[in-house]
């Protein structure tokens, strides 16, 4: 099994790194005329952030800029799911933002480093 994104097989699973943030509350303070201190609103949990780090490797340029413009799709803000090679699963992602950390001519094709911020909108 290999890591998708919506059942799509877009990732190198070598050097692929995932990692989940902590899951966060929100609240609001304010300050309140007669009161000694604050009052606080629990607003309830709200989304993590996930990253994920990788290279991608292709044969010709053009088949790299391909794969890159597949995952650059997923920046739509809809919401999606990524299944890990491991059996992990993330839903309710949202992908804010895919960065190109650097790229080499690797033997007989091109490697380029990726990372990708997702937020996850609820677990």
């Amino acid at each position: 099994m290999s890591t998708t994104l919506d059942g799509k097989a877009l990732f190198d699973e070598r050097d692929l790194r995932i990692a989940a943030g902590p899951v966060e509350r929100a609240s609001i303070e304010r300050d309140v005329a007669g009161l000694d201190g604050l009052a606080s609103i629990d607003l309830g949990l709200r989304g993590r952030k996930i990253r994920q780090r990788g290279a991608l490797r292709a044969t010709s340029r053009a088949q790299m800029d391909s794969r890159i413009a597949a995952i650059e799709s997923f920046l739509d803000g809809a919401q999606h799911t990524l299944r890990t090679a491991d059996g992990r699963q993330y839903g309710h992602l949202r992908m804010d933002a895919f960065t190109q950390l650097g790229s080499q001519i690797e033997g007989t094709g091109l490697m380029v480093e990726y990372e990708i911020t997702y937020t996850q909108l609820r677990s």
